[in-house]
């Protein structure tokens, strides 16, 4: 009987420990909802870990990466390339692209260009202004240094005649590479560009960033600026130029040492009809002026006509006598 008593006293004892409310019991820990909630987590883990390596999470990390480094290297340009705003006030003396011209010219023995000689926007005929514009930089007044559709369709062209098309520069990054840059074509010289425009809308207004650009323009083998173009492609000055004058010289500006008014080229002769048809498009110039300047285009592109062709030029009628004597004699 005693012993009896002792073995169910033995077995008695691990049932003690089983009571399911014991803080010390071995199985509390591991209870049926608390294995399911531990083997949940368990099966969370990797599905956390695929997000991470998801094709959409690996894209937007490599943007935040990217958008990080241009920051630090538009950052460093900006900090890098001179400061514009001195030329709200001042005309620069000289132009990165005249010295780049200066020195082909040396080692090609010829004369070297001078500097620009500067007039102000009022002193510009608003002929070539407006035609400027509208046949370098259509949006010039709207945009803030880019021209983004221009671009667009600049990439669109290039892809489809799968070479490098047209380019996109506004009047606002062709002054800054002008100005800075020269004419050298590298991804670093345009990253240097782009700055430099932002630099330049940021420091000047459109009307200033207009008037540089017409005063420091190549217009020929040594012919910097408005004025100078005026005066040695039609003996005039750039206040005096006609429409058809604005128009030759806008139609320049893509390549200007291979236009030869002397000899107009295709390219030259359509680009001036269609910078006329765009100044009457966006009522620059009404109809009798197109036709007036149109007449007169045609003229230039014929060429100056042979010494017997050329009509004889009256002579002044004859009012009466003419007084020989000096003033006051």
């Amino acid at each position: 009987m005693a012993s009896l008593e002792t073995s169910l006293k033995k077995l008695a004892k691990p049932r003690s420990h089983t009571t399911r409310g014991s803080p010390r019991s071995p199985l509390a820990r591991s209870t049926p909802m608390a294995a399911g909630q531990r083997s949940a987590k368990v099966r969370r883990m990797p599905a956390r870990r695929a997000g991470l390596r998801s094709p959409l999470a690996l894209a937007l990390v490599a943007l935040g990466a990217s958008l990080a480094l241009g920051a630090a290297v538009l950052a460093a340009l900006w900090a890098a390339l001179p400061e514009v705003d001195w030329l709200a006030s001042r005309n620069p003396g000289t132009t990165a692209l005249v010295e780049q011209r200066r020195a082909e010219a040396r080692r090609a023995g010829r004369a070297e260009p001078s500097e620009p000689r500067f007039v102000p926007l009022e002193r510009i005929a608003p002929r070539l202004a407006e035609a400027v514009v509208l046949s370098e930089d259509a949006a010039f007044f709207g945009h803030a240094g880019f021209d983004f559709r221009e671009i667009r369709n600049a990439v669109a062209e290039s892809v489809e005649r799968r070479r490098l098309g047209r380019g996109a520069s506004t009047i606002t990054q062709q002054l800054a590479k002008n100005l800075f840059l020269g004419t050298e074509r590298t991804l670093g010289r345009k990253l240097e560009e782009a700055v430099l425009a932002m630099k330049l809308e940021r420091a000047l207004s459109k009307r200033r960033i207009l008037a540089l650009y017409l005063n420091v323009a190549e217009w020929g083998e040594g012919v910097f600026g408005a004025e100078a173009a005026a005066r040695a492609r039609f003996g005039a000055s750039a206040a005096e130029l006609s429409t058809a004058q604005a128009a030759l010289l806008a139609a320049m500006l893509p390549a200007p040492r291979r236009a030869d008014l002397a000899h107009p080229a295709p390219w030259l002769a359509q680009r001036a009809r269609r910078i006329l048809d765009l100044l009457l498009q966006h009522e620059k110039i009404d109809a009798a002026e197109h036709r007036h300047a149109s007449a007169e285009l045609e003229r230039i592109l014929a060429g100056p006509l042979p010494p017997e062709e050329a009509p004889l030029e009256p002579p002044p009628e004859d009012d009466g006598e003419v007084d020989l004597a000096p003033d006051g004699g």
